[in-house]
């Protein structure tokens, strides 16, 4: 077996592996996986760390009486932060980058291409990213959550060929491996359906991570619809990435797209949150995705939620069917208005000088195909 042809690789990296007693950061995990990113990059494949940890890294300076106040958690993010990057930064001797983010960032298109351009520039001077989510000022709007699925959204920001996962096990099992003698790693995913997701189970059991493994499928499946090959490996033993370097898979390979999305509806459809909703009959059997000038104010019977122009918003029917998120020409206000006029024929008028309620440029379909 040979070296993978990966031009781009994102690897993320738990607080599990980085600071796995909560007394501080450790490199018994990360040299293997620091060999790894040196070995590729040695390769000529370009490497983006996104590294969990801060909090944990940060957790011994604080007593555990105060660690269930958000600001406190806050504060051993800030403080673990520092502590984690130098522990990277200790490890290779090249150069690395810090880069903060959260939610309001990827979401945003504008701050989504920026954070790309920035990512694009580092890795053009041979400098390693390392990005986590900003946990010293994110609130519950505002994140991630979790920084398996933010690792989804820095590959397909990244435009990577590859996404590697490390977690505590082998892959992904039929059923839980602690559990179970019987359990069976499968080796290829083909697909993401409900049966692989009722193989996931729930969150984390350490106490230390923010995510199980079904944090992991959600990114996986976020990543293959975007084209990138998907690997959920064991990131404590050192074999696991001896083997990605032969081009062998030690653990769970996910397959990506053969025809993976567009990018901007990659985008709309995995990155960029909903701000609000309209709501449409149940009947509505209109092709958005083809049509979006369809969606007219005579056929809105709800509007929920603020949001402005510009923003994401869902588009669903009064039975709960989802059919489209897209970009918004109207703010939530305007719209309620126009909706709720007795006069269709001042809502034609209106919507004939102003546009169309959705933009046919960032729309992703939602339906079941």
């Amino acid at each position: 077996m040979s070296f993978p042809n990966w031009k781009r690789v994102v690897i993320k990296v738990g607080s599990a592996l980085i600071a796995p007693n909560k007394q501080g950061c450790s490199s018994h995990y990360l040299l293997s996986i620091a060999q790894f990113i040196v070995k590729c990059r040695a390769n000529g494949t370009q490497v983006v760390l996104v590294s969990s940890g801060s909090v944990a890294a940060g957790a011994h300076l604080f007593t555990e009486e105060e660690k269930t106040n958000i600001a406190v958690k806050k504060a051993m993010a800030a403080a673990g932060q520092t502590e984690m990057m130098a522990t990277w930064d200790r490890l290779f001797d090249f150069p690395s980058a810090q880069i903060l983010l959260t939610h309001g960032d990827l979401r945003d298109r504008e701050r989504y291409v920026s954070v790309r351009e920035t990512i694009d520039s580092l890795l053009d001077h041979g400098i390693l990213p390392i990005v986590n989510e900003n946990d010293t000022v994110t609130t519950d709007k505002l994140k991630v959550g979790d920084n398996d699925n933010l690792s989804a959204m820095v590959a397909s920001a990244a435009e990577a060929d590859a996404l590697i996962i490390c977690s505590d096990i082998d892959g992904l099992y039929n059923k839980n491996p602690h559990e179970h003698d019987d359990a069976e790693l499968l080796k290829w995913v083909e697909n993401i359906d409900e049966s692989i997701y009722a193989m996931a189970g729930g969150a984390a059991a350490d106490g230390v991570g923010t995510g199980g493994m079904r944090t992991k499928i959600e990114a996986a499946e976020k990543a293959v619809s975007h084209g990138i090959d998907t690997f959920i490996i064991n990131g404590f033993t050192e074999l696991s990435f001896n083997m990605l370097l032969e081009g062998q898979n030690p653990g769970t390979h996910f397959q990506p797209y053969d025809k993976p999305m567009q990018e901007n509806v990659h985008w709309m459809r995995h990155t960029s949150n909903a701000q609000g909703e309209v709501i449409v009959q149940s009947d509505f059997d209109v092709s958005l995705v083809s049509d979006a000038e369809q969606l007219t104010s005579s056929e809105i019977i709800g509007v929920k939620g603020e949001f402005s122009v510009g923003d994401t918003i869902l588009v669903r029917k009064d039975d709960g069917t989802k059919l489209v998120k897209a970009k918004s020409n109207y703010s939530s206000c305007l719209l309620n208005f126009i909706a709720k006029q007795d006069s269709e024929e001042f809502a034609t008028e209106f919507e004939e000088k102003t546009g169309p309620i959705i933009s046919e440029q960032h729309i992703a379909n939602l339906e079941k195909e």
